[in-house]
């Protein structure tokens, strides 16, 4: 696309006095290159200033999100394949975990810290990714966590004791990957309004798609090439994808240079702490589901190793369906906060149904609901919680906080569903009650907090007309 060159003359007094009577005029928003990406144009064919061009933040005349459009879509497909390489490898848990209690002869409760550590750094490193983000640094930011996970993973085959397996695959590679996923859902956010459910919800599909492809994998290779090969392998693809990824992200939001890495003025707003606190309580039972399923189907429906497998790509295939048909009915009729309430709720009553499965069809039939239930929840998570700001420079820092006070969630959730099944002598009836409570809790707590956006709360005071379309421009009158 050709641009218009700026002209470096001030403007004639006749211009400032015409454009001081009529505030109403809206100028035309071109997209202008600064001195400092001509210079960088110049010089990108020297090997020395490559890396300047990932470390320097990009400035741009903002412009209203395209909303659809090959670059908006190409930036979703970008978000796909990153969540392929992290929420997708780590939705392959529930092999690792076998393989960790038999080959290290553990408890479940014990082999769990891994992933707890691991969903705890990546929700708690997103305040951290998320300022980087508005400051500009999206670029540098999701190379560092690409250069972590691909680290982590390497490391990952190399172990041959649990804590190097605790180290590897929980902290560097939670750390990786909470560089990766923050920008990422925020980068999407800012390219769509009317369908930004959609988009999120296609990005989020690739951790559905990547819970497929690396099971396959793992299940494939490991009898021919071993464990260490086997991830190895996972590896190589993670690192292919992620060039895809840095060749075909870019951001369009001017950076937010000065700001502090956490927004408390937020917390003032009801809607927005009521959603953390029922997003702290989804956090908490939502993956129990994915990460026990397997066990469950073992130890005590006596379903073989082999077919139990079945249940987890079921799941996962299902979920990828469940992420998206859901954001379609929200961008088309109800809004991405209250279908995100409802399949809250739902997905709480199908964990509570749990309770009576004791049958591998009643058991597959389950999974099948779940799969798509709570795969859309955490579909339109993003969306619901993006659709609260209405400052879209503000968009990493807040989605950025939500997530870190997940982490704690993230941490303790799957290591108490474990105590409560030993606590229960083997029986998974204590975890299933507690994980859907929650959800059904975190459904109570989000509909406070959509009648709070809609301002039932607040006396006197005008509600937003759409918590789910955020102003462009400051200025801008409904």
């Amino acid at each position: 696309m050709d641009i218009a060159p700026v002209s470096t003359h001030e403007p004639t007094r006749a211009s400032s006095e015409k454009g001081e009577d009529n505030d109403c005029t809206i100028e035309p928003i071109r997209t202008v290159k600064t001195h400092q990406t001509l210079d960088l144009q110049r010089t990108s064919s020297r090997p020395a200033n490559v890396l300047q061009r990932f470390i320097t933040p990009s400035t741009f005349r903002e412009e209203p999100p395209p909303d659809g459009g090959l670059k908006a879509w190409l930036q979703v497909l970008a978000g796909h394949l990153s969540l392929f390489c992290t929420w997708g490898y780590l939705n392959s848990w529930g092999l690792f975990q076998a393989y960790y209690v038999s080959t290290y002869n553990l408890p479940a409760s014990t082999v769990s810290w891994v992933v707890s550590i691991q969903i705890f750094m990546i929700n708690l490193m997103a305040s951290f990714s998320g300022r980087l983000f508005d400051a500009g640094y999206y670029r540098p930011t999701v190379l560092c966590g690409m250069i972590l996970e691909v680290l982590a993973i390497m490391m990952t085959s190399l172990c041959n004791r649990f804590w190097q397996v605790f180290l590897a695959q929980g902290v560097c590679g939670g750390l990786g990957m909470g560089l990766i996923w923050c920008p990422t859902i925020s980068l999407i956010s800012t390219y769509f309004v009317k369908r930004r459910a959609v988009g999120i919800a296609f990005t989020l599909a690739g951790s559905s798609t990547g819970g497929v492809i690396f099971p396959v994998i793992f299940q494939q290779l490991m009898p021919r090439l071993g464990f260490g090969w086997t991830v190895r392998v996972m590896g190589f693809i993670v690192v292919s994808l992620f060039c895809v990824v840095l060749s075909l992200a870019r951001t369009r939001i001017n950076p937010r240079e000065s700001g502090p890495f956490l927004d408390l003025q937020s917390f003032k707003e009801p809607s927005y702490s009521l959603f953390t606190v029922g997003a702290f309580l989804m956090s908490w039972s939502v993956y129990l589901a994915f990460f026990y399923v397997n066990s469950f189907a073992h130890n005590i429906i006596h379903v073989p190793s082999s077919k139990s497998l079945t249940l987890l790509y079921l799941m996962n295939g299902i979920s990828v369906a469940g992420r998206i048909l859901p954001a379609l009915f929200a961008d088309r009729f109800f809004g991405s906060l209250n279908t995100f309430i409802f399949l809250t709720a739902i997905a709480g009553t199908i964990m509570l149904c749990w309770t009576a499965v004791d049958s591998l069809k009643g058991l597959m039939i389950w999974a099948a609901f779940y799969g798509f239930f709570g795969a859309g929840l955490q579909g339109l998570f993003g969306a619901a919680l993006s659709g609260l700001t209405t400052d879209l420079k503000k968009m990493g820092v807040r989605v950025g906080m939500v997530m870190s006070i997940c982490s704690i969630a993230g941490l303790t959730g799957s290591p108490l569903a474990g105590a409560l099944i030993e606590y229960n002598h083997g029986s998974y009836q204590g975890m299933q009650i507690f994980a859907g409570s929650c959800l059904i809790g975190a459904a109570s707590v989000n509909t406070l907090a959509a009648l709070a956006g809609a301002g039932y709360f607040q006396k006197g005071k005008a509600s937003q007309p759409d918590c789910d379309t955020p102003a462009v421009q400051k200025d801008e009158k409904c």
